[in-house]
């Protein structure tokens, strides 16, 4: 019977760390760096559509509640945060990045601080790099997203739970308990699903105080519990605000239909289970390191010097990991009308701290598992996987931008007064010059989306517009590639609100258009469609008036 070595059952060995602020600057510039040619694209999908016009609306009316677009009972931080950051900066779409990418670096420095305490140095440098360039993290690291915020405040509170795992914590300090409340509670303010991390842990919590029976532990597990389950007297106090001033409490009626009452049938819950456990083992290249730590489960534990001392993730902390990770797996399977992966974000780096300290308890040269990994994230940051997914979950997003970037141009150009049939976000893209996209804003045609039923219904009405906008709504495989999502097209257009977009030369048939612009970019495609409608005119002649 194989044995595990002494080293298994202890945190890290004390020692003494480099300090972090020496750290963040060189995340910040990694960061930044990396993401030197997005900086200047402008806004994307969601961006666009909710959390840039929030917090404008703060930023220039002092207004919490969003009234430049419909309000959904989001929490305030993000918008308060960026329009700190224009105070300072000045309104400009490369500074909001710029902003994004330092919360995205004071994340990665919360990552480095869980993994040099659960795992040691080598493993902390090793989850952080793979996680900064997990094509999910890439993306979102300067995409002003409520996520990336929820992460960072989340992910520091991790850092400081994890802590009474570390060799050198005896007790609860107050200290560590005001910081997890506190880090947890802007996290919730950041992105009110970000409550389902403390929660799952106080839960956990209960659990040990009931089945372990150790009366030494139970003050400490209550008072973690308490720290644990403060965050949400915030959340609930901003909830109650919103409701006296919109009469809603968690946004208006269709935002709560779409994101949690139409979503409770059992069907749909063990659907998007099964989507959300993919996204955390196999989506973008992920399977890449489970598959190898699933390999190192059948491997012996180290026996050699060296891995004598080198630290292993104590099982408690692992076991409160599975907890977090767990938690929002189902949580996010019930919540949220959309299977985005942006949602799981702070999840990946727990995800690869437990792969990569497996590696390093059970094989000499698992740095080059490491390696493996790294090239299996590149790849896919650059390499669409054989399945339809989200542009923003690689850098599919930056060529949708760039084709509507290139759309707007050419409209705004050669036809500044038209008025122009698209559908979401293209609505906004033209609507609105703040966005980036346009100089003067556009009059708008809106559809809903660009399925044949809904080009039908505009082709009903051809004197309401004189111009289109389409484009690819989402990244599907083209027709006579691999496509491993192909037999699901059904149950997806029926709980997910999957649809097949028409293509142009489609639209310009229905809609009796000519194609006056088209352009594609690794399977994203936008259009520009003129309508050159004849108007019958008649000259009358005013009467003569007689003297």
């Amino acid at each position: 019977m194989e044995t595990r070595p002494k080293f298994s059952s202890v945190a890290a060995p004390v020692e003494k760390p480099l300090p972090l602020w020496i750290l963040y600057p060189l995340f910040f510039v990694a960061v930044y760096l990396s993401h030197w040619p997005l900086l200047r694209l402008p806004y994307f999908w969601d961006e666009a559509g909710y959390y840039i016009p929030a917090a404008l609306d703060f930023f220039q009316t002092g207004s919490l509640i969003p009234h430049s677009t419909i309000t959904n009972a989001h929490p305030p931080m993000p918008s308060i945060l960026l329009a700190g950051w224009w105070h300072i900066s000045g309104y400009v779409i490369s500074g909001t990045r710029t902003f994004v990418a330092m919360v995205a670096a004071a994340a990665m420095l919360g990552i480095f601080r869980i993994a040099r305490l659960l795992g040691g140095t080598a493993v902390a440098c090793a989850v952080t790099l793979l996680t900064a360039i997990y094509p999910v993290w890439f993306a979102q690291s300067t995409l002003a997203h409520a996520d990336i915020f929820a992460a960072a405040f989340s992910l520091w509170a991790l850092s400081f739970y994890f802590e009474r795992y570390h060799p050198s914590v005896e007790r609860v300090s107050a200290g560590r308990l005001a910081w997890v409340a506190t880090l947890f509670s802007l996290a919730a303010l950041s992105k009110e699903t970000a409550i389902v991390t403390p929660v799952a842990l106080a839960v956990w919590e209960l659990v040990l105080l009931v089945t372990e029976h150790k009366e030494e532990d139970s003050v400490a597990r209550w008072a973690w519990v308490a720290a644990l389950l403060l965050p949400i007297v915030p959340l609930a106090l901003w909830y109650l605000y919103h409701y006296r001033q919109t009469g809603f409490i968690f946004g208006n009626p269709e935002f709560l239909r779409y994101n949690a009452t139409a979503n409770l049938s059992v069907g749909r819950v063990l659907a998007s289970l099964w989507h959300r456990v993919s996204h955390l083992t196999m989506h973008m290249n992920l399977y890449v390191p489970i598959l190898a730590t699933f390999a190192m489960l059948f491997m012996p534990w180290r026996t050699d010097t060296d891995a004598v001392d080198a630290p292993a993730v104590h099982k408690p902390a692992l076991t409160a990991m599975a907890v977090v990770v767990a938690g929002n797996a189902i949580a996010f399977s019930i919540l949220g009308g959309a299977l985005l992966t942006r949602y799981l974000l702070p999840l990946y780096p727990l995800v690869l701290l437990a792969c990569v300290a497996l590696w390093r308890a059970r094989l000499r040269t698992w740095p080059w598992l490491a390696v493996l990994t790294a090239v299996g994230f590149l790849v896919a940051l650059f390499v669409n996987p054989p399945y339809a997914f989200a542009p923003e979950d690689n850098l599919t997003y930056r060529d949708m931008v760039m084709l509507h970037q290139q759309a707007a141009k050419v409209i705004e150009t050669r036809y500044p007064y038209a008025t122009v049939l698209t559908a979401w976000p293209g609505v906004a893209e033209l609507e609105h010059p703040e966005l980036g996209y346009v100089h003067h804003p556009l009059k708008i045609a809106t559809l809903e989306n660009f399925t044949l039923e809904q080009i039908q219904k505009a082709a009903a009405d051809p004197g309401g517009y004189d111009t289109a906008f389409l484009f690819s709504t989402k990244w599907v495989p083209p027709q006579g590639r691999l496509n491993l999502g192909g037999r699901s097209e059904a149950t997806d257009k029926k709980l997910y609100d999957f649809h097949r977009d028409v293509t142009p030369a489609e639209a310009a048939a229905l809609l009796h258009g000519d194609i006056v612009w088209q352009g594609e970019r690794s399977g994203e495609w936008a259009a520009v469609l003129r309508f050159p409608r004849s108007v019958e005119a008649h000259l009358r002649v005013a009467p003569q008036s007689r003297p």
